[in-house]
């Protein structure tokens, strides 16, 4: 009989692992939704989870195979957390992804062992699109609500955290390290690490001040054109919006009958065209565009100051080689955290990270040494 951490094949522990976080995060998700309904449907795809997780370990104490039910992985726990604090939508995406790759690999096993296909391996994932995607057949009024919640700040905040945080630190690490290549490793580096974390820190928050900003202009621009339209042309509005609804499935007969419902509220047809026609979640108009700025200046600039810092202090080699540990910690530290997107080993994606941060620093360093030397010469 074999224990959990000594089974032949990792993939028995790491199949049962996704089980067991799948249902988890499913009966999360259902403890924090307010509509009846959707909660007791997050519930019962948890309850198939757990099913599954049970009949797994079963099945490998039949092969001979000692196991128990391990806990919410580490990663899980995070994603609760996320979802506790930024809303379940991104963890709802995550899900999803989850649920594919199962079937993929399902169909994979079937087409490998030469099993017929049941057309029963993608339930999961069709479950969770009509949750997502489909209005017309539970409660529409608060699936959009559940689509909203997809699609706002969560998932994004969380992945242009990590990556804003990348960024400072890579491109600020090799700037460090060519000039330190190309000097004595002295003043000249803790000016040029600083005026990089500025200059990388202040381009970011321009950016993502003119992007959101933008972006809010130009859907209220759109969103003031409808209104006028509604205004000016009901009778054409009213058959636009039938039109979507018989794209959606509706019978035309109850397709007409919900654009007239509709149309009889000026400011509620509005808000259903908006979303309808012109694809705009106004969760998104609601972002301060002064506040992603300065969230996306603070995310670079602590990113950016970690190979500086023992330059406050420091010179020459030492100073280098301290630099060179702080970036390798935060490099492992971001590789952890893009594990949340990907499902990876936590070590696979932390040493890849640093492997490639690292890469570019000895790069950076080494055309600073050529052109150090070449201007010495």
């Amino acid at each position: 009989m074999a224990a959990i951490d000594s089974l032949p094949d990792s993939k028995y522990t790491k199949s049962l692992q996704t089980e067991v976080d799948a249902a988890f995060l499913y009966e999360r998700i259902a403890a924090a939704e307010e509509v009846p309904a959707i909660a007791g449907m997050f519930r019962e795809l948890s309850e198939i989870e757990q099913e599954h997780a049970s009949k797994m370990s079963e099945k490998l104490r039949q092969d001979g195979i000692s196991i128990s039910l391990p806990p919410p992985s580490w990663r899980a726990r995070v994603l609760d957390r996320i979802g506790k604090t930024l809303g379940y939508g991104y963890v709802i995406g995550v899900l999803m992804d989850t649920e594919k790759s199962i079937t993929a690999a399902q169909l994979a096993q079937k087409e490998k062992n030469h099993i017929p296909v049941s057309g029963d391996e993608a339930n999961h994932v069709k479950i969770l699109q009509s949750l997502l995607n489909n209005k017309s057949k539970i409660a529409g009024e608060h699936i959009s609500r559940i689509e909203g919640k997809h699609r706002t700040i969560g998932g994004n905040a969380l992945r242009a955290a990590v990556l804003g945080a990348n960024d400072g630190l890579v491109s600020n690490m090799s700037l460090v390290m060519g000039v330190a290549g190309a000097t004595d490793a002295g003043d000249s580096v803790l000016l040029a690490g600083m005026a990089g974390l500025l200059a990388g820190a202040l381009s970011m928050a321009l950016g993502e001040w003119i992007s959101v900003k933008s972006s809010q202009e130009l859907y209220e621009r759109q969103m003031a054109l409808e209104m006028l339209e509604i205004e000016t042309n009901p009778e054409g509005e009213k058959r636009e919006l039938a039109l979507i609804y018989i794209a959606k499935g509706i019978p035309a007969a109850q397709a007409h009958q919900m654009a007239a419902a509709a149309m009889a509220d000026t400011e509620h047809a509005h808000e259903i065209l908006v979303k309808e026609e012109l694809g705009i979640n106004t969760e998104e108009l609601r972002g301060s565009a002064w506040e992603a700025a300065i969230t996306s200046f603070l995310l670079f600039a602590i990113g950016a100051i970690l190979p500086v810092i023992p330059f406050f202090y420091a010179t020459g080699y030492s100073a280098i080689i301290q630099s060179l540990a702080f970036s390798t910690v935060g490099l492992f530290l971001i590789g952890v955290a893009i594990t949340l997107f990907t499902g990876k080993s936590i070590w696979y994606s932390g040493f890849r990270q640093v492997l490639f941060g690292l890469a570019a620093a000895a790069i950076t360093f080494g055309i600073g040494k050529l052109i150090g030397v070449s201007i010495a010469g």
